[in-house]
């Protein structure tokens, strides 16, 4: 299954008797999966668990160790299902190594009160950076997707910027991994901070990561979103981040926070 696509290692996951699937180096950044990649995993193996019509609300993660490529497993285990909700854990496994823990919320739609998120009007997405015009500074798993970095606070630029936005979508289809597409699309940015940098590598990772569904995943119309990220603070080698996921409508569909590391003991930012 070398360079395999996004869906056809859910599809192994999805169809594996002992949840089991495979990825290659092409998904890593670093020692480890991208992100995105890992918590989808202990998604598909929690959707394996809880009927088709019961969507995902909140994804709550813990990266506890590299996840490097090859085989994983993964594992769910329902912690209580009530008449509405039900709450779920998600684990993923190397070599028999938990390298990451989840927690997930799905629930039935109920009758309630309405407050509309407020919308946006996303910039055209004729403008920015294209993804593969700036490969050289990025990791390779950006080569499954397409998009389009619509602000100034790209890695390694050399600006001191607080926002990141731009446009993304898989490469490929996913009708059949509505939860897991948006997880995957969710994790994408890097620190933000990493813009304050003028060359790579500044090493990274993500350490605990909560996203909230506005939108039922199943409910989210089109394949293009529009992000928009903002560093919040970052002191004595952490950075906290948060962001909003737009439909191409302009559709506040999903929220996102982070708490990331960064290890800069060798470089300075541009900043004295």
């Amino acid at each position: 299954m070398e360079h395999a696509e996004f869906l056809s290692i859910l599809e192994e996951l999805s169809t594996s008797e002992d949840n089991t699937t495979h990825f290659s180096e092409a998904w890593s950044q670093g020692r480890s999966a991208f992100g995105g990649l890992a918590a989808a995993f202990a998604v598909t193996a929690m959707r394996k668990m809880i009927a088709e019509d019961i969507p995902m609300r909140t994804l709550m993660v813990s990266f506890i160790a590299p996840l490097p490529p090859g085989k994983i497993k993964a594992r769910a285990s329902i912690q209580r299902q009530g008449r509405n909700v039900t709450q779920m854990v998600g684990e993923v496994f190397s070599d028999g190594r938990l390298c990451l823990h989840a927690l997930g919320v799905f629930g039935i739609d109920r009758p309630g009160l309405t407050v509309e998120a407020e919308s946006i009007e996303p910039p055209s997405r004729d403008i920015g950076i294209t993804f593969s015009d700036y490969r050289k500074r990025l990791p390779s798993f950006l080569s499954f997707f397409d998009g389009r970095w619509t602000s100034d606070g790209l890695p390694y630029s050399g600006k001191a910027a607080r926002e990141l936005n731009f446009w993304v979508r898989h490469k490929n289809p996913l009708e059949q991994f509505a939860a897991e597409k948006l997880v995957a699309l969710a994790d994408i940015p890097p620190p933000v901070i990493l813009s304050h940098f003028q060359k790579p590598l500044i090493p990274s990772s993500s350490l605990t990561w909560n996203l909230e569904f506005v939108m039922t995943p199943d409910s989210i119309p089109g394949d293009w979103f529009y992000l928009e990220f903002v560093v919040d603070a970052a002191n004595n080698g952490y950075t906290q981040q948060s962001g909003k996921i737009y439909t191409e409508q302009g559709q506040l569909c999903a929220l996102t926070r982070q708490c990331m590391v960064y290890f800069d003991t060798l470089r300075s930012p541009t900043t004295p």
